[in-house]
């Protein structure tokens, strides 16, 4: 399938311009088939971040992290989801103060260094210029801190069904997501797939679904719904590795010139001085 690049992601035949909505993707994951998947997801997120190393950081769930972010709440010291505006906005938690917030996903409200942890799921894929989001996330990141990046997957089935959240924007192949990170000032650390349960509301699939997922990254692997990739902020590029001289340029007054003939005159003075 031909594929371009704009020089922010790249942009395939199947491109589709609009992004999932918070009202869309809560009814998704209130539905059988998404509680399955965030289900599958979350036991994958895990093997990244276990609940025990998020004691006492703050994390960032960017784009509609919410379904998510509930595994490392209790022990975070600050956990917020903040929803892109053309997402919309969420309440979350449903019973707890709100920990939510609607943003500009190019212009965070949010000081630089401020997060531990930046967990970016339906947000990607959604983003009006993933470079710009990329080098926001950058921003607020510590410099010790870690960003996982959830996507769909560009030739998984998820990324053609347009009734689930993953079915919507732009969809990417790891290599794509790698260079993208790249890119943006992050350097990938760890990579990994999920949901290989086929996009169907069928129970007795829903049933299995972990079966299916085990025997799915034995078999197909690249065949995933989902890519996940783990990436560090890559500090040392940002850095120059000489001195940048740099040219100054000095507003200078430059003497008038003067006329021929009172070069001329000049010039007969001197050698009638001379004689």
């Amino acid at each position: 399938m031909r594929e371009m690049y704009n020089g922010s992601a790249p942009v395939s035949s199947y491109t589709r311009a609009m992004a999932t909505d918070a009202h869309a993707a809560a009814e998704f994951y209130a539905s059988a088939q998404g509680a399955v998947v965030a289900r599958l997801l979350r036991a994958r997120l895990l093997r990244f971040w276990p609940v025990a190393e998020a004691r006492g950081a703050s994390i960032l769930g960017l784009g509609y992290a919410a379904p998510y972010l509930r595994l490392w709440r209790e022990e975070a010291a600050r956990c917020i989801a903040a929803l892109p505006a053309q997402i919309g906005a969420a309440a979350w938690p449903a019973a707890a103060p709100g920990l939510s917030c609607t943003v500009e996903e190019e212009d965070l409200p949010f000081a630089d260094l401020s997060f531990d942890r930046v967990l970016l799921v339906h947000g990607l894929e959604a983003a009006e210029n993933a470079r710009r989001l990329l080098r926001e996330v950058w921003r607020v990141l510590k410099d010790d801190g870690r960003l996982l990046v959830v996507a769909p997957n560009r030739v998984g089935l998820w990324a053609h069904v347009e009734t689930t959240p993953f079915g919507q924007g732009q969809p990417y192949s790891q290599g794509q997501i790698g260079r993208l990170l790249a890119a943006s000032l992050f350097h990938v650390t760890r990579r990994d797939t999920a949901l290989y349960l086929p996009p169907a509301r069928l129970r007795l699939l829903l049933r299995v679904a972990p079966l299916i997922e085990r025997v799915g990254q034995r078999i197909a692997p690249g065949f995933a719904g989902l890519t996940l990739s783990e990436a560090v902020k890559d500090v040392y590029a940002a850095i120059p590795n000489r001195p940048v001289h740099r040219r100054r340029l000095v507003l200078a007054t430059a003497p008038l010139p003067r006329s021929s003939a009172a070069q001329r005159g000049a010039d007969g003075g001197q050698r009638a001085a001379l004689r």
